[in-house]
């Protein structure tokens, strides 16, 4: 599927400005506005002209970052970010995790405690040993690879949509309350890889806005092309925590399936907005905020 990158970055991945995608996936009807809102992978190791290119061009506002704690600890590593030695303990410096200056950071880590005690309770008694014992000695990774093995690569990406779905309610209202302030925009929304927890936001937005089906698959099936130029290195992090391989591809049924599971569940994405405590007022607010 083609690129709609329409400024190329030197290290920023899978960015696009969601109202273009979609009206280009609509056969260029004006559906949404553009220049809202964007979404992308990971913008932590931004160099200085992706930086500029965020503020200076693309105007960002906002961002909402998805990431657990234990990821933001990991990418801090990478970039030679120095942390304390002992593996438990939190990173003192500064610049961590990365700022760039003139955007606001909201982070929400979406796979909360709601979330995490969920999928725990899938886990042997011997497992759950296993894993307390790691996180107690701040061995994070280790410890998120017991759930990967044993729970999150049976459930798979589709199934770990629905299950965040279910219980990240409360995080899906705070990015909600977010999203329906105008004074937030322009907005970017990002996980690690940018498809995933951010497609989920996104999907409930665009369902929210009335977004055929067709565009918002397309939209989320762009990820994997424009994600291909680190995807050895990704392998490497998935399977590091007992993943799979595929939970790096973008499943061309994902879309189809987990709006599905909010039909069959909730009648409508308003009626599962609403359980989350997201209001019609903030509903009506992203809507003006956001349609053409």
């Amino acid at each position: 599927m083609a690129s709609t990158k329409e400024t190329p970055f030197e290290s920023l991945l899978n960015f696009r400005d969601v109202g273009k995608s979609i009206d280009s996936l609509s056969s260029n009807q004006a559906i949404l506005k553009q220049s809202l809102l964007y979404r992308s992978a990971r913008p932590d190791n931004a160099t200085k002209p992706d930086q500029h290119q965020l503020t200076a061009t693309y105007n960002i506002k906002t961002i909402i970052d998805l990431r657990t704690p234990t990821e933001h600890i990991e990418q801090a590593r990478k970039l030679g970010i120095k942390l304390p030695t002992h593996p438990a303990a939190q990173p003192t410096n500064p610049n961590y995790p990365l700022r760039i200056p003139g955007i606001e950071y909201r982070e929400v880590n979406f796979n909360g405690s709601a979330y995490s005690k969920a999928l725990i309770k899938q886990l042997s008694y011997g497992h759950v040993a296993k894993l307390g014992v790691l996180y107690a000695c701040g061995y994070r990774t280790q410890a998120i690879s017991v759930l990967g093995t044993n729970v999150m690569s049976k459930r798979g990406l589709t199934g770990l949509a629905e299950d965040s779905l279910e219980h990240c309610t409360a995080e899906v209202r705070a990015c909600f309350d977010i999203l329906a302030d105008r004074a937030s925009y322009p907005v970017l929304v990002h996980c690690t890889q940018g498809k995933d927890r951010t497609g989920l936001i996104v999907l409930l937005v665009l369902l929210l806005l009335g977004v055929s089906r067709e565009a918002i698959e397309g939209d989320y099936r762009l990820s994997e092309s424009e994600l291909q130029p680190e995807r050895q290195e990704r392998l490497k992090e998935i399977t590091s925590i007992g993943l799979p391989e595929s939970f790096a591809d973008c499943p061309a049924d994902w879309v189809e399936k987990v709006s599905n599971w909010i039909t069959q569940k909730y009648g409508n994405v308003e009626a599962y907005l609403g359980s989350c405590g997201v209001s019609r007022e903030q509903m009506e607010s992203v809507r003006e905020i956001l349609r053409a």
